[in-house]
């Protein structure tokens, strides 16, 4: 069979132009349409119509342009996420380092409260000696603090005199002991006497030998002017 149609087993150059031309025209007639006329009745006439333009290349490239505006944006949004991430730190850190210097400055201009020196210790209390000596001085430093006149030697030597430094004697046989209200104590004081010139801040028990001196010698002040001039019974 083959050798039968071997005349035609290939295209001569003449056939390709003549293939190309029947190309052509089929293209050139697809540029017309045959549209009804409707004023003509069944009458047709043609129209040009503008052939499409259609190749693989214009395509192609088409979608390269679109891939490079898509590529272009892509890039672009980066830039600006990172130019609003960089430009958010940078505020935050001004705002840090406003916050930091005005807290800085707060505290350099807070009013600095003085230093209270410590309060001086108090000064130790004075002790006595529990034996008359010891309740002389110590009668001595009240009647000073109260304006009360009276030396140690007046104190002393009406002491002797009264109950020889006996703290609890009583005369249970004078003229007041008859009244019944007997002398009592280092300096032979009434109870009456005793409660009249109680002196404050000692105690009201009349046996009681700083209590006994300073009342004494207060009732002493206001009657002699004071213990040192008494030298007998008073």
């Amino acid at each position: 069979m083959r050798s039968a149609i071997s005349g035609y087993s290939r295209l001569t150059k003449v056939h390709k132009l003549s293939a190309a031309g029947v190309a052509a025209v089929g293209a050139a007639a697809l540029a017309f349409a045959v549209i009804p006329d409707a004023s003509a009745g069944t009458e047709a006439h043609s129209v040009a119509v503008k052939p499409v333009a259609w190749n693989t290349n214009s395509f192609g490239e088409t979608q390269q342009e679109e891939l490079n505006k898509q590529s272009e944006t892509a890039v672009k949004k980066a830039q600006a996420d990172a130019e609003a991430k960089k430009k958010a730190e940078a505020d935050a850190k001004a705002k840090a380092d406003k916050e930091r210097a005005e807290k800085a400055a707060a505290s350099r201009s807070e009013e600095r409260k003085p230093v209270q020196a410590a309060p001086a210790p108090a000064p130790a209390k004075k002790t006595y000696a529990n034996n008359l000596d010891g309740w002389i001085k110590e009668a001595l430093d009240i009647m000073k603090a109260k304006g009360i006149p009276g030396s140690y030697n007046g104190l002393y030597r009406n002491i002797i005199r009264e109950s020889s430094g006996n703290p609890n004697a009583i005369n249970n046989w004078d003229s007041n002991a008859a009244a019944g209200i007997p002398s009592k104590g280092l300096l032979q004081v009434i109870d009456p006497t005793f409660k009249a010139y109680h002196v404050d801040g000692t105690s009201w028990n009349i046996y009681d030998p700083v209590a006994n001196i300073t009342a004494a010698c207060n009732y002493a002040a206001k009657v002699y002017g004071s213990m040192d001039n008494v030298n007998s019974a008073y």
